[in-house]
């Protein structure tokens, strides 16, 4: 960020239990970075780390990054002008810069943005439908957790990811996200720790008919398992 240019209130790395050693590095980085490292004694998980950042932050938004995503020189023009989308229009809550894969349902509205459209009826039966919230790199505002609600602790990621998206669609949350999805941000993983978007990627790609069958049936019975999950979640306020 630095090297583009980009400066910022506060930076904060939220870090959940790594090494002595490592922390150690964490603090060589702060001293030359002027970062704020928010840490703790043993990982307690994707929820409680992504909380405890969160709550530290006392600047009116959120530049939300996780360490495997890498800025491209792209990035900035489009960051700029998603600040000013914000700053322009308090309806919208949270704005991706980065996609896997293109949002099902979407409506133009300007600056490189498109707006996520959820859409409940059954007829649409994309399972990315429910992604209107993603926690790839985002902007969004301090009072997310009121808005949301606190992310689930004592789950696994998915699972914390999965109701966050739940309470955003519950309560009327509104996303954009950048056109053009992967030219923003690079994501970055090492063979000692690869992205678990690796392994669905190659579950996605095997072409056995059998195979085939059994993700289709799988992905549609998703759609209507999150549909009744939606329908009797409980709104964060």
């Amino acid at each position: 960020m630095k090297g583009l240019g980009l400066f910022f209130g506060e930076t904060i790395v939220s870090d959940d239990g790594s090494t002595p050693y490592h922390v150690d590095r964490l603090h060589t980085l702060a001293r030359r970075y002027h970062i704020r490292i928010v840490t703790t004694e043993k990982n307690r998980g994707l929820g409680h780390n992504i909380n405890k950042g969160q709550s530290a932050v006392d600047t009116p938004y959120v530049l939300y990054v996780q360490e495997d995503f890498r800025p491209t020189d792209a990035f900035p023009m489009a960051f700029n002008d998603a600040f000013d989308i914000m700053e322009r229009d308090g309806q919208i809550d949270l704005i991706n810069f980065y996609a896997y894969k293109r949002y099902p349902y979407m409506r133009l509205y300007g600056q490189g943005f498109s707006e996520k459209i959820f859409r409940p009826m059954p007829w649409y039966a994309n399972h990315r439908k429910f992604n209107v919230y993603s926690d790839q790199p985002h902007l969004r505002r301090l009072n997310f957790p009121s808005r949301f609600g606190q992310y689930a602790e004592g789950v696994n990621s998915d699972r914390t990811e999965r109701l966050m998206e739940l309470s955003f669609i519950k309560n009327k949350g509104k996303a954009l996200v950048y056109d053009d999805h992967s030219r923003l941000f690079v994501q970055e993983n090492t063979v000692a720790e690869p992205s678990t978007a690796n392994f669905r990627h190659e579950w996605r790609s095997r072409s056995h008919w059998a195979i085939k069958t059994m993700r289709f049936a799988y992905l549609k019975w998703k759609v209507l398992h999150q549909s009744w999950k939606l329908l009797f979640f409980k709104k964060a306020h």
